[in-house]
């Protein structure tokens, strides 16, 4: 299609203006904000009060990573559309069907206090401002001045993902759901404490170890953040995040791991078969709400174009109409927003009374939290915003969203929850296994004694088996012990993968010599995922090339790999390192890569061992690490500050123009750490760099 020149003037013009911003600059007081940059880029901020830091904050992850900050917050505004065309519009519209901005807007002012809005305030203007300033950065003008609620919507759609509430939707969407799906793409995370009492030192031990995605908006950010007002926290956050999620402070630290308790219910409505716009409750019609929503989606990266959408409400909440039926989704963080203030008070806990305190606010809607501190205690709570369910009606699958009977109001309080403080093995532990199997057998919660409501995983993983393996009920550990528990990359004994994979390891290598050698090399495995592995490397094709065929096939993980399957499996493995490396075995680093910019090293790791990493296709029949290993905190509870030592896969930055674009990757591939350190006067000494935001 040829575009008459007035079109085109007129493309430009509305090209020039869309850069344009239309807001003044915050007049935030800069001069008692100071970001220092350690040897390997990480931010340190100090600032009078926290307000100040959260400022700081913003300006300095806009530094290293303004685009990913921009994703998140084009969510939060619903208009990511616009810049990302279909798959943003997605996003978009899973916003408007959760009402995340009206929600936002209606519960801001009764949910956070004075003093937390304040924080919000402070990151606010930080990113507003940097936007001003480098306004060639920004992806959508539009999306500044971007709003504390605005921010908020951003958590709330965060947090509902997190809450499996984007599966769901999916699953109604395409026709297919009964229940909420499991993730087959699970976030594991590893998370330790030791007792004083089991250590050599006398020290409390914590290891921070969560598996999130290498890059994008859910991975790990490193980051100090000080003030005036006793805020003093090193740990980790996503972009976007105004407070540090897990970490540690000058008394007690704490790590999240993903867990999977019930925190979502789908409910099938009874349509009028004579009034689409109605639904039967307890024998009367309601109205169903309707709305039509305008999803701006970018189209040959030129204009963008309105596609308007259909949302629906009920009782039991955000609702979809499809072929199959009306389904609603109903789940605890469309009704509790107050997560964010929730973390900024774990920040700032002195003690385990105070976070303790921080966590029985119960908003924030999930997570298992492993802690530990230099008071000698540790503690363990598989953590969610879990609903009082009707003991007589089985919410497992879809319910039936035709009687008030079903409809839940009320939550759990948080002395209800799976937890343990200080049991007499000495230690606590999660790999995203089932919260009654935390500490020593002796010392393991009775499901039993917790509502089956709840519905909590019972389930153990490899990396829960492996850990038992590695750690005694009994005797003391010393803190490099600890390091090797922590930087275990084996597979336990017995194999507890969701699929029993035992058929590799049985096919008889002398009944089919043409693939005898590699049944040999995996039989004869001793299950590490060394870079110099070749058992790991046949396994690890083994588990992706089943795991795409069960996934594109439909099929259900919980099941046994066939003999017959296990040898296609070898067959295609021999194929697939003869055409792409000239030979039939390979080692895992020859197949497996850490990759950023022009670097490609060979990469330890496979699924569910503790050093976890999970990969994608690359090219030339190799594979790129994506998730797993990743931001890793390890910390010593003693006299004074505690020690600490972390490393991040890449580095601090995002930018591939910075020294520390991928400066950490060498000593993480090593499995070496970084010292870190809470003292503002030894970070200012140490630092490479001072300065002020905007100066």
């Amino acid at each position: 299609m040829k575009i008459p020149r007035v079109g085109l003037l007129f493309l430009n013009t509305l090209l020039l203006f869309s850069c344009e911003t239309s807001y003044s600059p915050s007049g935030w007081e800069t001069s008692q904000i100071e970001i220092a940059r350690d040897e390997y880029g990480v931010p340190h901020i100090f600032g009078k009060t926290d307000a100040d830091v959260a400022y700081g904050l913003a300006w300095a992850h806009a530094e290293d990573d303004f685009e990913t900050i921009q994703t998140t917050l084009l969510a939060g505004k619903r208009i990511a559309g616009k810049v990302f065309g279909q798959d943003g519009a997605a996003i978009d519209f899973f916003g408007h069907l959760l009402g995340t901005r009206e929600l936002a807007n209606a519960k801001y002012d009764s949910t956070y206090s004075e003093e937390f809005k304040r924080v919000l305030d402070g990151y606010a203007a930080g990113i507003n401002d940097y936007a001003l300033a480098h306004s060639d950065e920004i992806l959508l003008s539009e999306a500044f001045p971007v709003t504390t609620k605005e921010m908020a919507a951003a958590y709330i759609l965060s947090l509902a993902q997190m809450s499996s509430a984007d599966r769901a939707v999916t699953q109604i969407v395409n026709g297919t759901v009964t229940e909420v799906p499991f993730d087959t793409n699970p976030k594991g995370s590893n998370a330790i404490a030791i007792h004083p009492s089991r250590t050599e030192s006398g020290e409390s031990f914590l290891a921070i170890n969560s598996h999130q995605p290498l890059e994008g908006p859910v991975a790990w950010y490193e980051t100090h953040l000080h003030s005036e007002e006793g805020w003093n926290m090193l740990g980790g956050l996503f972009p976007g995040g105004a407070m540090i999620f897990h970490g540690v402070n000058e008394n007690l630290g704490w790590a999240h791991t993903v867990n999977f308790p019930d925190l979502l219910d789908v409910f099938q409505l009874e349509i009028n078969p004579e009034n689409d716009d109605e639904y039967l409750v307890d024998g009367k019609w309601l109205t169903l709400e309707e709305k039509t929503v305008w999803l701006k989606v970018k189209l040959w990266d030129l204009i963008t174009v309105p596609v308007p959408k259909k949302v629906w409400k009920s009782i039991y909440g955000p609702t979809l109409v499809t072929e199959q039926g009306a389904f609603s989704i109903r789940l605890g963080v469309l009704d509790r927003i107050g997560a964010p203030e929730q973390w900024w008070r774990m920040n700032k806990a002195k003690n385990f009374t105070e976070f303790e305190s921080a966590m029985s606010l119960m908003q924030l809607t999930s997570f298992n939290t492993v802690y530990a501190d230099k008071n000698d205690t540790i503690f363990y709570v598989s953590n969610g915003l879990l609903p009082v369910r009707n003991p007589a009606i089985d919410y497992t699958e879809t319910v039936a969203g035709n009687s008030k009977e079903s409809l839940w109001s009320e939550y759990y309080d948080f002395s209800s929850l799976p937890q343990q403080v200080n049991p007499s093995s000495g230690y606590l532990y999660n790999t995203n296994h089932s919260p009654f199997k935390a500490s020593g057998f002796a010392d393991n919660l009775n499901p039993s004694d917790f509502s089956k409501g709840m519905n909590y995983s019972t389930r153990d993983n490899n990396r829960s088996i492996r850990f038992r393996e590695l750690m005694a009920d009994t005797g003391k550990i010393n803190y490099e012990q600890f390091k090797r528990i922590k930087y275990d990359g084996q597979l336990p004994e017995k194999l507890a993968f969701r699929t029993n994979m035992e058929s590799l390891f049985t096919l008889d290598p002398q009944q089919y010599p043409d693939v005898a050698s590699l049944i040999q090399t995996l039989q004869s495995w001793d299950k590490k995922s060394g870079i110099n592995s070749k058992g790991a490397a046949i396994f690890a094709f083994q588990y992706y090339y089943w795991r795409d065929q069960f996934i594109a096939d439909g099929r259900d993980f919980d099941t046994f790999l066939t003999e017959e399957e296990a040898l296609v499996g070898y067959r295609k493995a021999k194929e697939h390192f003869q055409k792409f490396f000239g030979k039939d075995i390979i080692s895992l680093g020859e197949y497996q890569k850490l990759v950023r910019g022009e670097k490609a090293l060979p990469l330890w790791g496979i699924d569910d061992v503790i050093t976890a990493i999970r990969s994608s296709e690359l090219e030339n029949g190799t594979r790129k690490g994506v998730q797993g290993e990743s931001y890793i905190m390890m910390v010593r509870f003693g006299e004074g500050l505690p020690k600490i030592e972390t490393i991040n896969v890449f580095g601090s930055s995002n930018r591939p123009d910075s020294p520390h674009f991928d400066d950490q990757m060498e000593l993480f591939l090593d499995q070496k750490l970084k010292p870190m350190s809470l003292n503002k006067d030894e970070v200012i000494k140490n630092a490479k760099k001072v300065y002020h935001p905007g100066k």
